[in-house]
């Protein structure tokens, strides 16, 4: 063997190594969470149309899917979803996709992410986080805790199966297709979802609940989905994949790789935080737990935690979280400067909507100069404007 050719050979077993090093420092991170499969589990697809369009619940024909949804090109490969790509529905879909997805990467993406790389990279370093109140809103989520392996995301929003897209009509699809851009609209433009607008958006139409939402996310940040399961929490707070029984599923599991080797798991549970529903010790608290008391993201959350009727959440929040990335939607400042976690402003509180309580209190603390606020040239949560944007952050000391 000549000099040359061996170098190459070198270089190649050298790259193969890191390869299955990288690989496997990825897999071992996630080792850590077990997931079992139920019984009574069958498949646990929460594509119905699996047979006719080639989707077991484990298949590269899901990335096709999501990357439908996200209005982008199948990826090469078989593409099961060549005919939909056809329909007349599908340039415009694509071409308004694009936008919106130029429109959120000027105006805000970039932005967001530069902010948290700078200012909250010790946070991103954990394995996992923690987005309660959330929906379905995956963009945000990786956009701020890019190197997460786990997400875990929640909210009151189903998660249903997707239609049959081999069977949908021309105007089925293309409603369909209409409703998820007109939800994803919300967030692109604005920084978050209208709950309301959005329910009614998906449910008005075939592509129903998170999961057109989730996938469309997972595409264009740059996912490849390798797998979508039904999944509920038992009594321990451990994962188990469940059978598809029809109707909303309890929670979402989407395993899928960003970058090589990088191995990815989003949880999504449809799950009321208020006490009524919630204790000191329930399966999603014991999960969440479990991961290693991971930073927590609030973002346009209602100001439920204002209320004492979510005092289990809030308090859960404040103490098992290595930190916390919020807006004053979030858990209440008061809460907050009495906790003993080091605070830090960003940007400037000036209120916020009529239709939410307001925070004298937080008002006074940027005004005060203890803890000096930080510009930032983005807009985050429901006064999306950066002039009037506030962001807490807090962590351990």
């Amino acid at each position: 063997m000549n000099q040359s050719a061996l170098l190459k050979r070198l270089f190649f077993q050298s790259f193969l190594a890191l390869f299955v090093l990288i690989s496997c420092d990825s897999y071992h991170g996630l080792s850590q969470m077990t997931v079992r499969r139920a019984e009574s589990a069958r498949g646990g697809s929460l594509f119905s149309g699996a047979r006719e369009l080639n989707v077991p619940w484990q298949s590269s024909s899901i990335n096709a899917v999501a990357r439908m949804l996200a209005g982008m090109s199948g990826g090469g490969g078989r593409d099961a979803l060549g005919a939909l790509r056809e329909s007349s529905a599908w340039p415009w879909h694509q071409q308004q996709m694009d936008a919106l997805w130029r429109q959120h990467e000027a105006g805000r993406g970039q932005r967001v992410r530069a902010w948290a790389a700078r200012e909250i990279g010790d946070l991103q370093r954990h394995r996992a986080l923690f987005y309660p109140f959330s929906g379905p809103d995956y963009l945000f989520a990786q956009e701020l805790f890019p190197h997460s392996e786990t997400y875990i995301l929640c909210g009151l929003e189903p998660a249903e199966p997707l239609p049959d897209l081999a069977r949908m009509s021309a105007g089925e699809v293309a409603a369909g297709l209409q409703g998820l851009r007109t939800s994803l609209s919300s967030i692109m433009n604005a920084g978050y979802f209208i709950t309301k607008d959005m329910r009614q958006d998906l449910q008005s139409t075939r592509f129903r609940g998170t999961l057109p939402v989730l996938l469309a996310f997972l595409a264009r940040s740059g996912a490849v989905v390798d797998s979508v399961d039904i999944v509920r929490l038992d009594g321990t707070g451990a994962p188990v994949l469940s059978g598809a029984a029809g109707g909303t599923a309890p929670g979402l599991m989407i395993r899928y790789r960003h970058g090589l080797g990088g191995l990815k798991r989003l949880f999504y549970f449809r799950q009321d935080l208020a006490n009524g529903s919630m204790r000191a010790g329930s399966p999603l608290l014991n999960f969440v737990a479990r991961q290693g008391a991971p930073p927590v993201l609030l973002k346009s959350a209602s100001y439920l935690m204002h209320d004492g009727r979510f005092s289990v959440i809030k308090n859960f929040i404040l103490r098992n979280s290595a930190g916390i990335v919020q807006d004053p939607s979030g858990v209440p400042w008061r809460d907050l400067a009495a906790s003993g976690l080091d605070l830090r402003l960003y940007g400037d509180y000036q209120g916020t909507l009529g239709i939410f309580s307001q925070q004298p209190d937080l008002r006074a603390a940027y005004q005060s100069g203890r803890w000096p606020a930080q510009p930032v040239d983005f807009g985050f949560g429901y006064l999306f404007r950066p002039s009037n944007t506030s962001i807490i952050v807090a962590r351990r000391r």
